[in-house]
């Protein structure tokens, strides 16, 4: 080791004694109390401490930058934690509302969560993690808090495809709240409507839509939405109503699947009768 020391101190001793000059020169200066040197000393401290005073900003800029690093980090995580807050909030009130309406039905409920939709087609549909292994069925209807949401088409057996109002295939027998005025709800692509309504007949904007009891696919009083728009249609017997769903699919997450059968027997009866008009 002494060795190695001694092959560097030799390979580099110009510099090993210029500073050993240097250092033995500036104890010499600080010995001497020569008015000379004393002025010497005196310039170079002045000098030493303005350059140390311009510089001094180095370890604070750096000291600056590593706490504006933390606190940009701590910031971060925060945002992160009110989002995930908010996120619960969000939740917790939406399993209320949907406690609230598993309450008000009748029928099984089997909870869903929206995995996937299409909501830019003329035949929109959303595909449910819930399926043949969950008791899901083809033809069982789907709702949600804000009311119905559509009737499963396609059963696997852990996913099920939903067809939902605003599918051009959909239909479903309505009625008005209100006035108990009936009509079959349909989409035609770029909006909801009650058809089939007579001229005479008494609905208002405002109005509750819901399920009717001449569906058998769908229990009576599901609400479908709200009457946007009612004007007579000229040359027409019947009234263009326009409908408001019920439901944001947009913002659509969580649905319940109901456990509710289609009558067979009324089913067969009706479309060899040719009575089959409601869905």
């Amino acid at each position: 080791m002494f060795q190695r020391l001694y092959d560097i101190l030799f390979e580099f001793r110009e510099y090993a004694i210029l500073s050993v000059l240097i250092i033995a020169s500036f104890v010499l200066m600080a010995m001497n109390d020569n008015p000379q040197i004393k002025q010497i000393r005196a310039i170079s401290t002045v000098i030493f401490g303005g350059v140390q005073e311009q510089l001094s900003f180095i370890p604070t800029y750096f000291g600056l930058k590593a706490e504006n690093e933390l606190l940009h980090h701590i910031n971060i995580e925060l945002a992160d934690e009110a989002q995930r807050l908010r996120e619960a909030k969000l939740e917790n009130l939406r399993l209320r509302q949907l406690l609230g309406l598993k309450s008000q039905l009748p029928y099984k409920l089997i909870a869903a969560r929206v995995v996937n939709k299409n909501l830019a087609l003329l035949r929109n549909t959303i595909t449910i993690n819930v399926g043949s292994s969950d008791s899901v069925q083809q033809y069982m209807p789907v709702v949600s808090d804000g009311g119905l949401i559509g009737i499963v088409t396609t059963v696997t057996k852990h996913y099920s495809i939903v067809n939902i109002l605003l599918n051009t295939e959909f239909r479903v027998s309505g009625k008005v709240q209100r006035s108990r005025i009936d009509g079959i709800v349909v989409w035609d692509g770029k909006t909801l409507s009650l058809n089939n309504v007579p001229k005479m007949r008494d609905v208002s904007m405002g109005d509750v839509v819901t399920t009717s009891e001449y569906s058998n696919t769908f229990p009576p009083d599901i609400r479908i939405g709200l009457v946007s728009d009612v004007h007579e249609q000229p040359g027409s017997l019947f009234k263009s109503i326009t409908i408001e769903p019920g439901t944001d699919f947009v913002k659509l997450e969580t649905v319940f699947v109901m456990a509710y059968a289609q009558d067979k027997e009324r089913v067969e009866l009706e479309q060899r009768t040719g009575l089959r008009i409601g869905k």
